[in-house]
């Protein structure tokens, strides 16, 4: 039964309720967003190992940015003290990594060891994990608009536009945003423009392999018309 469920090509995923699942525990924001990265570190293996072959999560937002610099920081560190020791299993498994966002916010140790893992995944081929690291879509889409001005593109479609994006990728088809919240928050506007959405009630760091078989089972339910009539 399992082998005939449609995996949907393209994932995007926002990994909402690390802070509320450790104030719930009594523990501090930080061991939620520790919690929710150790989540993730089993979570993308699984779904690559399902078959979906661009996974794409929000790790941190433009808007993030708002709040206190002690969180951020620990936000970013948890990423290079830990992600990139991932880099193993990206290079074994062919998984490319890419990273979308703006880079100003970054210091320049950080934004060497993203250069690096990209620079030694840029050739594989088999899935791409794109971690959305200072994110904005509305960035994006202008950034996007100011390189065509630049390029002097006068003839514009929507394949020629998605180029143009920090990467271009296919649209995303299921659109997962965990602790029940019910909004994009500025997540890749143009690419969910035909996705399914699914907004479990359960908190990143609660959200494991069962519950992504769940997404699965839902997103098969669906009928996914793209404007057309089935």
């Amino acid at each position: 039964m399992e082998d005939k469920l449609k995996i949907p090509n393209h994932v995007g995923l926002i990994m909402d309720g690390n802070g509320r699942w450790a104030t719930s525990k009594g523990l501090s924001r930080s061991e939620g967003h520790k919690a929710g990265y150790l989540n993730l570190e089993k979570l993308n293996k699984y779904i690559f190992k399902k078959g979906v072959n661009v996974l794409s999560i929000y790790a941190l937002s433009t808007d993030n940015f708002k709040r206190p610099k002690q969180e951020i920081n620990y936000i970013i560190n948890l990423f290079l003290n830990n992600f990139f020791k991932e880099k193993d299993f990206y290079q074994k498994n062919n998984i490319k990594v890419v990273f979308s966002g703006r880079r100003n916010h970054f210091s320049e140790k950080v934004l060497k060891a993203m250069d690096d893992i990209v620079e030694q995944t840029k050739n594989n081929t088999s899935a791409i994990f794109n971690i959305c690291f200072d994110y904005s879509s509305r960035n994006e889409i202008i950034d996007a608009l100011e390189k065509i001005k630049e390029d002097n593109i006068n003839n514009l479609d929507q394949e020629t536009f998605n180029k143009y994006l920090y990467h271009d990728l296919p649209p995303i088809d299921l659109l997962i945003r965990t602790s029940g919240e019910q909004r994009l928050s500025d997540f890749m506007l143009w690419q969910v423009a035909y996705a399914e959405f699914y907004f479990p009630k359960t908190m990143f760091p609660d959200f494991d392999e069962k519950e992504f078989d769940l997404a699965i089972l839902e997103y098969n339910k669906r009928n996914r018309k793209f404007g057309g009539i089935k």
